[in-house]
């Protein structure tokens, strides 16, 4: 008898020429075969050769260039060898977290640096050395003004969502940071599109590129109500509790991308009276099986998770997925979205969008070859006047079943003591209380902690934003040479659309004030105004 012996199945993506460190961390991430941008990407910039790749979020494509800048990293450097530039705050963070967890093995030590983040965190980590510098253009450029980032012996430029960074009006600002780079550099051009501006941009800064064009699955979204909200950040838990107050589900999941933004919501939305519960991969298995019997049993009417968290649990058919957090990927959404209106029940997904994410809601659009239907924030208005039809609705459902016997005896003895309009009005309230319904109830904003400047600094605001072309270097560049402070010692800037916001040390503020007062930024006068949030002292 003939003995046949089976050969252990090798790693597909051993075949790319992947190092074994990052083949024992692709096999933990769970990648089990290359996806077509990466099977045809990984080879091409290991071997040097710069890349145009047209692909859509959710190919894989961030692997793609994540795996052959983490092999070709030289151990102990003391500066930065690798950059990536991306649209979004959001894209940044998910692209730094994908090269961490790739990157294991390697001790590889990535930073994102993005606006909105606490600027003197990222100067504290900039003081130590990285490897690998993920950001946006704008909080890129500041700290190359600031002299707190070096680029000088980067060997590898990816330029992620190219077409997203031109829609944004970012590619002079990504031109800028590029004439700062190594001549000898890789570069990597990644785009779902490439319009003109993007093609001249490919022209001048990439060698001799290698063209690759991916084509991205369809994939297929359940036949639910889909709709999304756009907000502005700090107004999300004020929106989420007007649409809760609107629509009343009945039992919900809300995702939300983080643990600490799971653990943040929950509490906002208990401080609100809301009955929510968070579960985690932080959490133990006592804790996640005792939030998962309050759900089930309808104790809990919200459920706020992770993807992570959600995956495997075994949790009932829910009215409505919210996602507070939009999903980096078409996959992501349609796995949350899945878990509502099954076996033909009715079932509603609603998706939070901030400003900067409208990209991101294209690409899940694209990917599922629908379109999301579009809704304003509830008004107080429109909250009461939709939970006054539905206390309606019940007492009537209750008047149909004609089973008032007791009830009406009831009526009957208080009506000797009050007048049965006033007793019908009380069991309307008390009705509405049990099912947590209060149509007098308006939806309350909570201030954010992260609202507050650093401490030790003052916020100053300027009447200039975005729409008058103000970009981070003009206000560092103004303050650091009108005020003559130096560029490490400003603090955080936000610019929006019409204003800007600037951290200044305290004991500076007014000399910072009167200086911009004086000056045009943008060949524009600038008024300057401090925030009432002053910095408590240090």
């Amino acid at each position: 008898m003939t003995e046949t012996l089976t050969q252990p199945r090798t790693n597909p993506f051993a075949d790319l020429g992947l190092s074994e460190p990052l083949l024992r961390a692709i096999a933990e991430v769970g990648f089990e075969e290359p996806m077509p941008v990466q099977a045809e990407t990984i080879p091409i910039m290991l071997a040097g050769r710069d890349v145009i790749a047209q692909a859509h979020t959710g190919t894989g494509k961030t692997a793609a260039f994540a795996l052959p800048i983490l092999q070709r990293l030289e151990p102990d450097g003391q500066a930065p060898q690798a950059l990536v530039l991306t649209p979004t705050r959001e894209l940044a963070m998910q692209v730094a977290q994908t090269i961490h967890r790739l990157g294991k093995y390697l001790d590889a030590r990535v930073l994102a640096v993005y606006g909105g983040q606490p600027i003197e965190r990222q100067l504290r980590a900039l003081r130590h050395p990285v490897d690998v510098v993920v950001g946006t253009p704008g909080r890129i450029m500041d700290h190359l003004r600031r002299e707190t980032l070096r680029l000088d012996l980067v060997r590898v430029v990816i330029l992620d969502e190219a077409d997203e960074m031109l829609n944004m009006g970012f590619i002079e600002d990504v031109e800028w940071i590029l004439d700062r780079t190594p001549r000898e550099r890789q570069t990597g051009l990644f785009s779902a599109t490439i319009p003109d501006r993007i093609a001249d941009l490919a022209r001048r800064y990439l060698r001799e590129p290698v063209r690759l064009a991916i084509e991205p699955e369809r994939v297929t979204a359940p036949r639910i109500s889909q709709v999304f909200y756009e907000v502005a950040p700090r107004a999300k838990v004020d929106a989420l509790a007007r649409i809760l107050d609107l629509e009343t589900p009945a039992s919900a999941i809300i995702f939300c991308r983080t643990k600490s933004g799971v653990d943040e919501l929950a509490h906002a939305l208990q401080a609100l009276g809301y009955s929510a519960e968070a579960i985690h991969g932080d959490m133990s298995q006592v804790q996640r099986d005792r939030v998962m019997e309050r759900f089930r049993s309808g104790r809990a009417e919200l459920l706020i998770a992770t993807d992570l968290a959600a995956r495997g649990l075994d949790i009932p058919a829910v009215s409505h997925v919210i996602n507070y957090d939009i999903p980096s990927d078409p996959e992501s959404y349609v796995h949350r979205i899945g878990r509502t209106g099954r076996a033909g029940a009715p079932g509603m997904a609603i998706t939070l969008v901030t400003p900067r994410e409208r990209w991101m809601l294209r690409t899940i659009e694209r990917a599922i070859g629908q379109r999301l239907q579009e809704r304003t924030t509830p008004t107080r208005e429109q909250i009461i006047k939709r939970q006054r039809e539905l206390l309606g609705a019940s007492l009537i459902e209750i008047i149909e079943r004609n089973d008032l016997g007791w009830a009406m005896r009831l009526v009957d003895e208080l009506a000797a003591y009050h007048d049965p309009a006033v007793v019908a009005a009380a069991a309307v309230k008390l009705l509405a209380q049990q099912r947590n319904l209060d149509p007098e109830r308006a939806s309350e904003l909570l201030e954010e902690d992260g609202d507050q400047p650093e401490p030790g600094m003052t916020r100053l605001v300027l009447s200039l934003g975005r729409r008058d072309g103000l970009r981070p270097m003009d206000v560092v560049g103004a303050i650091a040479n009108e005020a003559r402070i130096p560029g490490k010692r400003i603090g955080q800037i936000e610019i929006g659309d019409r204003e800007t916001t600037v951290e200044v040390p305290q004991e500076l503020a007014d000399r910072v004030v009167r200086a911009l007062s004086r000056t045009r930024l943008r060949g524009k006068p600038v008024r300057v105004q401090v925030t009432r949030a002053r910095a408590t002292a240090q």
